[in-house]
């Protein structure tokens, strides 16, 4: 039994077919098969014809085990692999829409490279995007873990390569790179947001035997003389890596300093390196356990540089009593973010900052901690005293949970009540300070807001610098780049869809392009995307990935 397309010829000429359910007959008399139609569907291009067709096969389909429909349904086609798509495809885009792709193959002529490298820098990028930290070589990544667009495989050698010539033109790639991000954005550059962090980085030589040993910096050169070593082991040099970003905060530049630099050195260095810009101001943002007060004497008394500096705001705190006591409404400077200017102090001004997502954030993880706190203490008052005073040292030295315990007079184990109603009064707030006269205190707050993101970003693409430490100092510095380049396309997605890159990433990782293998060759489709995803594709003003990918693999 079979389905045939039947032509028949009407009288005005026209050819018009017919689809048949038929199946063939043995003649006798004349020794040969004939066909014989069950049933006609009707004309091929009726809908009805179509709508009984459906209907006849999801019929047929109810008598078929799914092992046996599979099989007729794909005629040999098995499914061999799935790769994440929508995080390297979102990252591709951006990268396209910044003009980087252009930027960066312009320099590959230039340097008499195949404009191909341009392909593996940006997979390179995108690996510190989407799995940072030790994970797999980057060749073996981009082959097996991830489809680029463009890049259906590389090796370790061509990887290598790309690297090296990035180091060669790091001060000419973080400029232009700059430019296309700054011109395709219009991106205000009035005033720069400038933070540094510690970390570690590496020039990779040993002195030999005999020779004065590694805490001696007089041998060593580039980043290695850089500050002292941050803990016993004899090679890691603590240096700073100090970040510009705009007031949105998307990072502008880079820069890597002695650990003994100080923070008014720093950021004059970054205002003398963005002169391009008219910048009238050059703040710097940290928290304040970042910002000692030396370093905030020394830029007090340079009158155009100027801080921001944010705290949480914690019971039994002086100047966080002194800011909630002050009388004011919140003024509301975005969807969920509230502030309040008070006056504290007369050589600084203070705005108090109430978040509803960190609120949100924060009530889930006191709760979990007064959960686990009420499981431990739980049935500890028929222990004996020498017991529940030994709980309570094991305790205190949890400080998320030693916060929430009370021991009454009697020795017991007590949750303390007021203080979890003392923090839940403090939810999400933040006391931000600044020496800045002109700044509104929407732009202070939203300052802070950005730091904390861009931090965080930041934080993420370096945690896992350590490791590089034996490839030598051109290796750091290149991974260096990878990573700014990395983390500025992280905030621009950011940006977009307000939403953070650890959500984003996996809301996007969860499109799939499927492998189906047949004898006929190879079939790339991914899956379907969920109404989120549209509407991140939107918010990204970038195109989804089509259903059906070139088989490149």
């Amino acid at each position: 039994m079979y389905l045939r397309s039947t032509p028949r010829r009407n009288k005005d000429g026209t050819v018009v077919r017919y689809l048949q359910l038929a199946h063939n007959e043995w003649d006798q008399a004349t020794q040969r098969s004939k066909v014989q139609v069950i049933y006609n569907f009707g004309r091929e291009e009726n809908v009805s014809s179509r709508l009984a067709l459906v209907r006849l096969v999801a019929s047929a389909a109810k008598f078929l085990d799914p092992a046996q429909l599979l099989a007729v349904a794909a005629d040999g086609l098995e499914f061999v692999e799935s790769r994440p798509l929508g995080g390297a495809w979102v990252l591709d885009g951006l990268w396209r829409q910044l003009g980087i792709d252009a930027t960066v193959r312009r320099l590959c002529r230039e340097s008499g490279l195949d404009a191909a490298t341009e392909r593996v820098v940006f997979a390179l990028v995108a690996k510190q995007a989407l799995a940072p930290g030790h994970g797999p070589p980057p060749a073996a990544w981009i082959n097996e873990d991830v489809l680029v667009d463009g890049l259906p495989a590389t090796d370790d050698d061509a990887c290598e390569r790309a690297l090296e010539w990035l180091v060669e033109i790091y001060g000419q790639m973080e400029e232009e790179v700059l430019h296309r991000v700054v011109d395709c954005h219009g991106l205000q550059v009035d005033l720069v947001l400038f933070d540094a962090s510690c970390a570690c980085g590496w020039a990779g030589h040993v002195p030999p035997s005999g020779t004065p040993g590694p805490h001696d910096d007089s041998r060593l050169t580039g980043l290695a003389c850089f500050g002292t070593a941050v803990d016993d082991r004899d090679d890691p040099h603590e240096v700073v890596l100090g970040m510009a970003a705009t007031r949105t905060g998307i990072p502008l530049r880079m820069w890597c300093w002695p650990s003994c630099a100080d923070d008014s050195a720093m950021i004059r260095q970054a205002r003398d390196d963005l002169k391009g810009w008219t910048l009238s101001r050059v703040i710097r943002a940290a928290d304040r356990c970042c910002a000692t007060a030396h370093d905030l004497r020394d830029l007090r008394t340079d009158g155009d540089l100027h801080y921001i500096i944010g705290e949480r705001l914690r019971p039994g705190s002086a100047e966080a009593d002194a800011a909630l006591s002050r009388q004011g409404r919140y003024q509301r400077v975005a969807p969920h973010l509230r502030v309040k200017e008070v006056r504290i102090a007369g050589d600084e001004r203070f705005v108090v900052y109430c978040d509803a997502e960190a609120a949100e954030r924060d009530a889930r993880a006191r709760a979990r901690l007064v959960e686990r706190l009420a499981e431990l203490i739980a049935d500890t008052d028929r222990l004996p005293p020498a017991a529940r005073a030994e709980l309570c040292t094991v305790i205190s030295a949890q400080p998320g949970m030693n916060r929430y315990l009370r021991l009454t007079p009697g020795g017991l184990l007590r949750i303390d009540a007021k203080a979890v109603k003392a923090e839940e009064n403090l939810d999400g707030k933040c006391l931000v300070r600044t020496s800045d006269p002109e700044s509104s205190a929407e732009e202070i707050a939203l300052g802070y807001t950005q730091l904390l993101n861009f931090d965080r970003g930041w934080h993420d693409l370096v945690a896992d610098l350590r490791p590089v430490r034996e490839r030598g100092e051109a290796a750091v510095r290149g991974d260096l780049l990878l990573r700014w380049a990395a983390l500025v396309l992280v905030r621009v997605a950011e940006s977009r869809t307000g939403m953070e890159w650890a959500r984003l990433r996996h809301e996007l990782d969860r499109i799939k392009l499927g492998v189906f293998v047949s004898k006929s060759g190879t079939l790339l489709q991914r899956t379907e995307l969920t109404d989120a995803q549209q509407e991140l594709f939107a918010a990204l003003t970038l195109a989804p990935p089509p259903r059906v990918f070139p088989s490149t693999l």
